[in-house]
């Protein structure tokens, strides 16, 4: 038998395993692999029943994502066409879900006529992440199976289901007691249903998807979601796959499903989500650091400041079952601290999406203190005090005292030397950057900044405990704003130039939204805070002394108390968070122009795109150059999960790539000449990008 599968006929039973580790793939090979032994156990007689299972214990996480886009992905048997064949069968099919069934994984169980699974199950249609729909079967059996509804609310969200969840949808007709038990209770299941003369595939539970639905439930339903789907395909199709299901027969909706499919796979969208998926792979793979480092134990850890920061930090650890002290000054904002994780903790109750047992069991995790000597026996200290550098160096100070020898101590500086940080204590070697966006419990990003004496075990270490914690890790060397809030001042810097030219800040963001980032520069700067860009950036001001006027705008709402959200004025005016334009910024911007001998012109939305976007990218090749960041894909993933630049993008290098990088480089020469000293001063191109589009080169690369 094929390698792939393993095959036993034992008791009327053929027991099928899937044995393609890691996590068996539906690569071309394993299809073929799968279809021949079903094939064969279709024609033994002695077989009356089929068992399909993982045979190392997982059951399959899905489609090869290696071969879309290529012909391997359609190669034969392709997944839909093997996936008709095995519900075709005459003989009752029982697949046994360990672990895993996602994507074409959950596609292949749904061919199947009967499903179990474990208590550890998990099933989902991921395909959304990717900008796909799923493609073999899964629009047109899950309606079936659980109606149009749940199945478009899975498909959407790309979210799996565990267990319980997926027995009372109906996606698993029953559950063993346990992982060991679930191939021998899948047998009693198959003889069960040879015994009861089932057939070999029920009637479909929803025959017609949409049935007890409104009528105008699918319109309505685009209607209501297309607002906040933006540019997105990916989410139209499956919905057209899913209206599909509810008005075509099954046959044709499987055809309509692939022609869905296909368009969406050729889609540059989903080429640059596929880019997305490859790069978070490849930002673990750091030089120097293998499967042979070894980890440092972190089995309690310590922050200090109990703020909006530190207390984010904290609820991340106590989340996977780490201890967390967090110290304070002084027992009022410790108290402060704690309470409000409490209310964090609370809402999330409150929506479901928490236990009151699992909000009691974390916070019992959540110690704290106002004595240093409290950390002795911690094994990463995280500070998230001001970003000071004399406050953190003082910090660190005293954790070089009190701490243990091999603690980790780490900063969650957002931009500031943390060479100069570990300076000040007698082990640079286990001083790192952690840098945590806020609101640190949510964003996924998490900065990891190597020191130049930051050994490789500690790297390792945290990047792996940054994976436990449900974060994005990805490296950074040191300088100013590192990766991400680096990229961030040129990118900030057009924007604001911008509005001294003749742009208002609404214009400047709608550019930006229109790209589908999340949010423009100045509704950011509104939300963290105008008075913290002001801070940061005049910390740094030595950068740029030889000129700063574009940020006087800036300036001048800071001086003038105008903070952002939380006063309700900044670059905009707010009612709660609705947002309002408001005329006495442009007014004030008017005014520093005249000051400043800056001509004001209206302003095209293309040259918005190209300024801020360009000079964005030009930084990035820098910080590629400098070797700060060890790959264009990394930095892709910081502005991905960090500043939200939209997915579906690729992030801003793979932007770049899409564009064209003789169109970035032209760009940025034409502004150097057409805007004067200013253009001179600050449009200067990254050398690597020159090197790159004079190779003729097509992928942002050192060179």
């Amino acid at each position: 038998m094929n390698a792939l599968v393993t095959y036993q006929v034992e008791d009327n039973l053929a027991l099928i395993g899937l044995a393609r580790p890691p996590v068996n793939a539906l690569g071309q090979p394993l299809r073929a692999a799968v279809l021949e032994a079903c094939e064969r156990a279709a024609t033994d007689m002695a077989v009356k029943a089929i068992v399909l299972h993982g045979a190392n214990g997982l059951f399959s996480a899905g489609a090869d994502i290696s071969e879309f886009g290529s012909d391997a992905s359609f190669a034969a048997p392709d997944l839909p066409a093997l996936l008709l064949r095995l519900t075709q069968l005459d003989k009752p099919l029982v697949a046994a879900i360990g672990k895993l069934a996602l994507g074409g994984g959950l596609e292949l169980a749904l061919a199947c006529g009967y499903r179990i699974g474990e208590p550890g199950t998990r099933v989902g249609l991921p395909e959304i992440n990717l900008g796909l729909l799923p493609g073999a079967g899964g629009t047109q059996r899950l309606p079936r199976l659980i109606g149009a509804q749940a199945a478009l609310d899975m498909m959407l969200s790309g979210a799996p289901a565990g267990a319980d969840s997926a027995l009372t949808l109906g996606i698993l007709d029953r559950l063993s007691a346990s992982a060991d038990s679930l191939l021998d209770e899948a047998r009693a299941f198959a003889h069960e249903l040879v015994a009861n003369r089932a057939p070999a595939r029920p009637a479909a539970p929803f025959p017609a998807p949409a049935e007890g639905l409104p009528e105008d439930f699918l319109a309505r339903f685009r209607q209501d979601n297309e607002p906040r789907w933006k540019s997105r395909l990916a989410p139209r199709l499956v919905l057209s796959a899913v209206e599909a299901a509810c008005l075509l027969p099954l046959e044709e909706g499987l055809a309509r499903e692939v022609a869905l499919f296909k368009q969406a796979e050729a889609s540059s969208q989903s080429q640059a989500l596929r880019h997305v998926f490859f790069a978070e792979r490849e930002a673990g793979r750091i030089p120097g650091i293998d499967g042979a480092t070894l980890l440092r134990p972190i089995r309690k850890v310590a922050v200090i400041g109990a703020g909006t920061m530190g207390g984010g930090i904290a609820m991340n650890f106590a989340n996977v079952g780490i201890p967390v002290t967090l110290l304070e000054r002084q027992g009022e904002v410790l108290d402060r601290g704690l309470t409000q994780i409490r209310k964090n903790y609370e809402i999330s109750v409150k929506r479901g999406k928490l236990t009151e047992a699992k909000l009691e069991q974390r916070m019992a995790l959540l110690g704290g203190t106002l004595d240093y000597a409290d950390l002795a026996d911690a094994d990463l200290v995280i500070e998230a005090v001001f970003e000071k550098m004399e406050i953190k160096q003082d910090v660190f100070r005293t954790l070089d005292r009190v701490c243990k020898p091999g603690a980790i101590l780490a900063t969650n500086t957002s931009s500031l030397d943390v060479d100069q940080i570990a300076a000040v204590t007698s082990r640079p070697q286990d001083v790192i950057g952690l840098h945590f966006f806020s609101p640190a419990n949510v964003m996924r990003l998490l900065e990891v900044v190597r020191g130049r004496k930051t050994t490789p075990d500690v790297l390792a270490t945290t990047l792996k405990m940054g994976r436990i914690i449900g974060k994005m890790p990805v490296v950074s060397g040191v300088c100013f704003g590192f990766i991400g809030n680096r990229m961030l001042e040129p990118y900030s810097r057009e924007a604001h130039r911008l509005v001294l030219e003749g742009a208002t800040p609404a214009q400047v963001d709608g550019v930006l939204t229109g790209l589908d980032l999340n949010m423009g520069v100045f509704s950011m700067l509104d939300l963290a805070g105008v008075d913290v860009n002001f801070l940061v950036r005049d910390s740094n001001r030595a950068a740029f002394a030889h000129d700063d006027s574009y940020c006087r705008l800036g300036d001048e709402l800071y001086a003038l108390g105008r903070y952002g959200q939380k006063t309700g004025r900044g670059f905009y005016a707010y009612e709660g968070r609705n947002r309002q334009d408001d005329y006495e910024v442009v007014a004030l911007a008017e005014r520093l122009a005249g000051e400043l001998h800056i001509a004001r012109r209206p302003i095209s939305d293309q040259e918005i795109h190209d300024r801020c976007l360009f000079m964005l990218i030009n930084e990035g090749i820098q910080l590629l150059d400098e070797g700060i960041a060890l790959r264009a894909s990394d930095i892709d993933l910081v502005w991905i999960n960090g500043y939200g630049f939209p997915a579906h993008l690729g992030g801003p290098m793979y932007y770049a790539e899409q564009l064209g990088l003789d169109k970035v480089l032209a760009g940025i020469s034409h502004f150097r000449q057409a805007l004067g000293e200013y253009g001179e001063m600050w449009f200067q191109p990254a050398p690597l990008l020159e090197r790159l589009v004079a190779a003729g080169k097509q992928r942002i690369e050192p060179l």
